[in-house]
């Protein structure tokens, strides 16, 4: 994948997260934030690795926001809180897994349209 529209994705992604959390209270934005998080780590890695293969980007991106999720069992440092969280909630299991999903077809269809 390109790196100049990537790294406008991963804005465009960050952008969107504060957007929700600016206009929506509630349920929705929360969940929506957890989904566009693991959104972030998808396109950051596909920044990383541009010929990363859409299904190891999804799995990476689903793992490594399930182990923060898990993490947040012990006591995260608070530092590190405003970007880990701090409170598990099983619920968010789901939404990384919707938007390691949902970055998996765009990317396996942007690559198919790409030949």
């Amino acid at each position: 994948m390109p790196r100049l529209p990537t790294a406008l994705t991963c804005v465009v992604i960050v952008a969107c997260g504060l957007g929700v959390r600016a206009l929506w209270d509630g349920a929705f934005p929360k969940y929506a934030g957890d989904a566009l998080y693991t959104a972030l780590i998808y396109a950051l890695l596909v920044l990383a690795l541009p010929r990363i293969r859409p299904l190891v980007a999804a799995a990476v991106s689903a793992g490594l926001s399930w182990a923060i999720e898990f993490a947040q069992l012990w006591e995260i440092p608070e530092p590190l809180r405003p970007v880990l969280g701090s409170t598990f909630n099983p619920p968010d299991l789901l939404w990384y897994a919707v938007g390691a999903a949902a970055c998996w077809l765009v990317h396996h269809r942007l690559r198919a349209q790409q030949g």
